[in-house]
């Protein structure tokens, strides 16, 4: 069976990155963008930076800001209405996963009408059409969705989210800026490094995963291994190498998949509004005992990507537990909380189990599993 890898049409890299947005509009033939931001950016004076630029290039645009953390099917809604009366030609995405999932979202319904009803995007769906051009503008070093096929919405009428691959939804130019990072407080910081790290390692040890995703997970838990704790004290050097990690990451985990972090994490989100990054943040460390028995010599790996001496002369016992130690550290490092005592209710555990089961992320997982055992793990971190 051949394996498919797809990305970005175009990436822009490193400081100053964005000043390339009003060219790549204007070689487009793009006249007018729908700019899908959220109101702290707006706030914080973070969106102006790629307004201004637009306004000193002599280009139209319409900001649209009814953007929540974990995006709603009535946050999509809205922005179909508003857009097709803006009658923009393109969107700008920017901001962390939430202004991204939206943009995604929008775009594909725009081009595939058959599919206003947002649930119908659930999964895999068979759209025919690209999405409405998208400009990606990451202001978090996270999700990498900016690179990916991916996007989530919440069904906040089931407290669900809703995962959704589409080929079709990729932006077609990302603008990877650590200057647009610089203001995140550390706890944001903290939370989207370690949802990068997870989807690096959950990547690296999914079913799908094959030689060329393998390159770039390793490479993407390295730097951010080495960069995240620096990213957290806003260091210029911090700030640069988790922009780079968090894409590598997105370049690999998007063509193969992900795992029961994810599953586990995306009810958290649905039902408690538990920040993604902090949900898989504690997750992720459970999870890889768990997943052990069935992922080969690749916790030796992970445990040197992560700086981890003398990996060669452990026993297999011994590399993975030092994979998952180097893990729990710079969760710690970063503070992560280290449980999930503050954000689940026992009584909630059935109904998380279940919807961590059926979602997307599930069967990609490299140990198969059962409502059963997601319960357990559940449980365990109480």
């Amino acid at each position: 069976m051949a394996n498919r890898f797809v990305l970005n049409e175009t990436s822009y890299h490193g400081s100053g990155a964005i000043a390339a947005i009003p060219d790549e509009a204007k070689g487009r033939g793009l006249n007018k963008a729908f700019v899908c931001s959220d109101p702290d950016l707006i706030k914080f004076g973070v969106t102006d930076k790629v307004l201004t630029l637009l306004k000193d290039a002599g280009m139209e645009y319409e900001v649209y800001s009814d953007i929540k953390p974990n995006p709603t099917i009535e946050n999509v809604q809205n922005g179909v209405n508003a857009i097709k009366a803006s009658g923009a030609d393109y969107l700008i995405a920017i901001g962390g996963g939430s202004s991204m999932d939206t943009a995604k979202a929008i775009g594909i319904i725009m081009t595939n009408p058959e599919f206003a009803d947002v649930r119908s995007l659930e999964g895999v769906a068979p759209t025919k059409n690209k999405a409405m051009p998208i400009f990606a503008v990451p202001t978090t070093a996270g999700t990498a969705a900016e690179v990916t096929i991916n996007y989530v919405i919440t069904d906040a009428q089931n407290n669900r989210k809703m995962v959704c691959v589409d080929t079709h939804d990729i932006p077609v130019v990302a603008f990877v800026d650590p200057d647009m990072m610089s203001t995140m407080p550390k706890g944001l910081t903290a939370a989207t490094g370690m949802d990068a790290l997870t989807h690096a390692i959950e990547g690296y040890i999914t079913k799908g995963a094959w030689e060329l995703s393998d390159m770039f997970h390793l490479k993407a838990i390295e730097i951010i291994s080495r960069s995240l704790r620096g990213a957290v004290d806003n260091t210029k050097e911090g700030r640069e190498d988790m922009a780079l990690g968090q894409y590598v990451a997105g370049m690999g985990f998007s063509n193969v998949g992900l795992g029961i972090v994810h599953s586990m994490a995306h009810p958290l989100g649905a039902f408690y509004d538990t920040p993604h990054g902090i949900a898989n943040a504690i997750i992720l460390p459970t999870v890889m005992e768990y997943n052990a028995p069935t992922t080969g010599e690749k916790y030796r790996e992970i445990a040197r990507a992560m700086g981890v001496s003398g990996v060669d002369a452990m026993s297999q016992d011994e590399y993975r537990k030092a994979a998952i130690d180097a893990v729990k550290k710079l969760a710690s490092d970063v503070g992560i909380p280290s449980n999930l005592k503050d954000i689940v209710k026992k009584e909630d555990i059935p109904f998380l189990a279940q919807s961590a089961f059926d979602d997307a992320c599930r069967p990609g997982n490299p140990r198969d599993t059962s409502v059963e055992e997601i319960t357990a793990l559940y449980e365990s971190l109480l």
